[in-house]
């Protein structure tokens, strides 16, 4: 450390004991002054200790090869921690006294809040540790990357809607019209549909002690609140109510539901069944559209055929690209959203990109604070992320020359 930064340091030490001190006694007419005084003195040390500290970062920064250069490499938003547990484990060195210049505003906790200082108004987690976070929870088996998602800088967001069709009776037309005859008028069908913003947030207390786990702690806060957000955000893409949280597919008046066989044995998924569930996409749905299935209904899957030749084929373009097979040449998707065996949603043909999605620009947004239970040696983590979604369209589609309606979004009825 400089012999500057380390005196600015001292300084700030001991302008913020004189300011305890200060507000200790209070029996002075000059007390306010006095106090606003020391405030300043240390509100200015800290813009100094600031400067000094990315003045010694950018000398260090020069010295090093050009991939290890801060912005330049596998450190860059990383605040200088090599991972997420460091980063962790040096909060816990501002707590006992020690500096680290690489957190941002980290000061020794005073009795007031202040932006300046770390602890009252807590340590901003390094982008790169947040985005490490995000590709957890968008990692195999979630439904967020595949739906339509619009990353947006405000709270909400309204999207024009039409739901008519080439071969219906409203919203624009197109007609064969005699010679010199007057054109019919038609004018178009938009709905508004506006999509705001619901919070999805946790927060975790973490003892000083297994914060100095740095490794360990840095792998069970990536993996857990990855494997959290994913699920929680899942489960409101399928089965949300809309109320505070996402409109779930299957809560929507958009979902087509196929019929059980006559006399079909209960807790059962057939060939015909999935056939039938397949004809009800609509065409442009045909190629996106995945299953999702509850696990008790993968066995009957495997073992399914039409005459001798099986309709479910193994994955044949890795594990992450068809975890469960194929049926019907479509991807399935093994998920804990489905309902039991036997209940309807415990088979769904889905074409997400039929599911609007916003979310909040940057993605998982990550802080912490040592001041919220500090007596205690523990270090508060939070994390939020702000979603809204659902499906577009309000209800199926009926086709042009009769025949059962189709949609984006099937599932099969219940097998009582």
């Amino acid at each position: 450390m400089s012999k500057v930064l380390r005196k600015l340091q001292k300084d700030r030490s001991a302008a913020q004991d004189a300011l305890r001190d200060l507000e200790a006694k209070n029996d002075s007419g000059e007390h306010g002054k006095a106090v606003r005084a020391l405030r300043e003195s240390i509100y200015n040390l800290n813009q100094q200790i600031r400067v000094e500290q990315e003045l010694i970062d950018e000398e260090m920064n020069m010295q090093l090869p050009g991939s290890a250069r801060i912005g330049g490499g596998p450190s860059a938003g990383t605040g200088g921690f090599e991972s997420f547990g460091e980063f962790a484990s040096s909060l816990v060195s501002v707590t006992r006294g020690r500096h680290d210049g690489r957190l941002i505003g980290a000061v020794t906790p005073s009795t007031y809040g202040n932006e300046g200082v770390g602890a009252d108004g807590g340590f901003l987690v390094p982008p790169q540790f947040s985005r490490e976070i995000w590709a957890l929870a968008n990692g195999e088996a979630a439904f967020l990357p595949l739906t339509d998602n619009n990353q947006i800088e405000t709270n909400s967001m309204t999207f024009p809607s039409d739901e008519t069709t080439p071969w219906g009776t409203d919203g624009i037309r197109i007609y064969w019209e005699n010679e010199a005859a007057e054109a019919n008028k038609t004018k178009p069908k938009i709905t508004p549909n506006t999509l705001r913003m619901n919070k999805l947030m946790g927060v975790v207390p973490v003892t000083d002690e297994l914060m100095e786990d740095a490794p360990a702690l840095g792998a069970y806060l990536e993996r857990k609140v990855g494997e959290l957000i994913r699920f929680k955000v899942n489960d409101a893409i399928i089965n949300g109510s809309g109320v505070g949280r996402p409109k779930g597919i299957m809560n929507s008046g958009a979902v087509v539901s196929v019929a059980k066989e006559t006399s079909q044995t209960a807790d059962t998924v057939t060939a015909d069944n999935v056939a039938k569930m397949i004809a009800r996409l609509p065409a442009g749905s045909l190629s996106r559209a995945v299953w999702v299935i509850h696990s008790d209904v993968l066995p009957q899957l495997i073992t399914m055929t039409v005459g001798n030749t099986p309709i479910w084929t193994p994955p044949n373009g890795g594990l992450r690209d068809a975890p469960a097979g194929f049926l019907l040449g479509r991807p399935i998707m093994i998920s804990q959203t489905a309902q039991p065996l036997g209940d309807q949603g415990d088979i769904a043909l889905i074409d997400f990109g039929s599911y609007r999605t916003i979310t909040k620009a940057g993605g998982i947004e990550t802080a912490t604070s040592i001041h919220v239970w500090f007596d205690s040696g523990v270090t508060a983590f939070r994390v939020q992320f702000r979603i809204d979604g659902g499906p577009m369209l309000s209800k199926p589609i009926a086709q042009n020359n009769g025949g059962g309606q189709q949609s984006p979004f099937v599932v099969l009825a219940e097998r009582a």
